[in-house]
């Protein structure tokens, strides 16, 4: 696959203080720069200068989505198939990134922005944030939920088998498992560019409304962290929009909820892992789609339909 995986999020929020404070003290991620405009933010075991961007803007949403490649010549293969079905693709600099090198930025047919680049900056910990633990970048975080890792980004849109074969076919992205309803209508797909369940997915926008950001995702390590984090954030004031529960498509543990801003977050656990290189896609049918959602009959909120926006936020004149 010429995408190696997933790299960060740049979410906008309208509150950019509120959002870093919850970041920070509920989800436990660790500050590696902050601007009078933006933050920037990893979980402990996150190698790269950073996974999350927050971003003052007008409104709440997800400005764009970044994917790593081994090479800048794979990510030029991907430029000229973008740019052979015609869609633009924007060269940025260095200079004009965080975190990397530069990078090609382009919005996928049902209006998903991406970012493609090869060259990243490790994170350096300094001070009391650097580990006794080789394989640990920077020490575990003593308050808040503190997941691991960066997992992945759902998004809405209003035809999900065009956008699962255009992430699939042009950009290289395996389709690991989808959900059909009773009249055929595919509702979701879950992809990955290597062996965890998803990066990605998308869901179907009932209101045919166009691509939203659904949600954002940190794994934690077990169970019992995920009902921790459920704990601190009820404790703290915050309302949990979903879970705890088990998806029985990826056989994760979820919690879904709200950030200050109002885009939607999630921690998990688990998640089957794939290393089948002649994968086909799972196919779960109407008769049992319900248990994929929630195996457990955690009732879907009706809220779980709504999202936040896409794109670079409307300069002001």
């Amino acid at each position: 696959m010429p995408i190696t995986h997933l790299g960060h999020a740049e979410l906008l929020v309208t509150d950019l203080a509120a959002s870093r404070a919850f970041f920070v003290d509920i989800m436990g991620l660790q500050v590696s720069e902050e601007r009078d405009d933006a933050v920037f933010l990893r979980a402990w075991q996150d190698w790269d200068f950073h996974t999350l961007q927050l971003t003052q803007a007008p409104e709440s949403g997800l400005a764009h989505l970044g994917w790593r490649t081994p090479t800048q010549a794979d990510a030029d293969e991907i430029k000229g198939r973008l740019e052979g079905l015609g869609i633009a693709v924007e060269s940025r600099a260095a200079a004009d990134n965080e975190g990397h090198g530069d990078s090609y930025r382009f919005t996928t047919p049902g209006g998903l922005p991406f970012e493609l680049y090869w060259e990243v900056d490790a994170y350096q910990a300094t001070g009391d944030q650097v580990s006794r633990m080789a394989s640990h970048p920077s020490r575990i975080p003593l308050k808040g939920a503190a997941p691991r890792r960066f997992d992945h980004v759902t998004f809405i849109a209003n035809d999900v088998v065009a956008e699962q074969e255009f992430l699939t076919e042009v950009l290289g992205i395996r389709h690991n498992y989808f959900v059909k309803a009773a009249d055929g209508v595919r509702w979701g797909s879950w992809l990955s560019c290597n062996n965890v369940s998803h990066e990605t997915a998308v869901t179907r926008n009932a209101q045919q409304t166009g691509g939203l950001l659904h949600h954002i995702a940190y794994y934690a390590d077990t169970v019992d962290e995920v009902t921790k984090a459920a704990t601190i954030l009820v404790d703290h004031g915050f309302e949990l929009e979903w879970g705890p529960g088990k998806h029985g498509t990826s056989g994760a543990t979820f919690l879904y909820f709200r950030e200050p801003s109002g885009n939607r977050v999630e921690i998990w656990t688990g998640g089957m892992l794939i290393f089948d290189p002649d994968w086909k896609a799972i196919e779960w049918g109407p008769e049992i789609g319900h248990l994929g959602n929630s195996m457990w009959g955690t009732p879907l909120p009706p809220s779980f339909a709504e999202g936040t926006r896409l794109g670079e936020p409307e300069k002001v004149a």
